[in-house]
């Protein structure tokens, strides 16, 4: 992400964030990272929401073999393993 980006997204109040969790059933990584990101959105207010690569073939073409994928903003934030402590200051800005 460019530092003009991170700029502007660190100005948003966390309701106006979106963390989206890309991920499929049955991937016990997915179930880690969801519980990452719902215990970190929680605990600041920012909304999040899960997307299903085996009911979207866009998604599925562009991150089938790194998921679990976490977006923020829309910008590919991390994969595979998710640091609590790294998503709460990218949201925190």
């Amino acid at each position: 992400m460019s530092p003009l980006l991170r700029r502007a997204n660190a100005k948003r109040k966390p309701d106006e964030r979106l963390v989206t969790l890309v991920g499929k059933p049955g991937c016990h990584l997915c179930d880690d990272a969801r519980d990452v990101v719902r215990e970190v959105c929680g605990a600041l207010g920012v909304p999040w929401e899960e997307k299903d690569i085996t009911q979207d073939e866009e998604l599925n073409r562009a991150y089938w073999e790194q998921i679990p994928v976490v977006l923020v903003d829309g910008e590919q934030h991390t994969f595979w393993r998710v640091d609590a402590g790294r998503l709460r200051k990218a949201l925190e800005g």
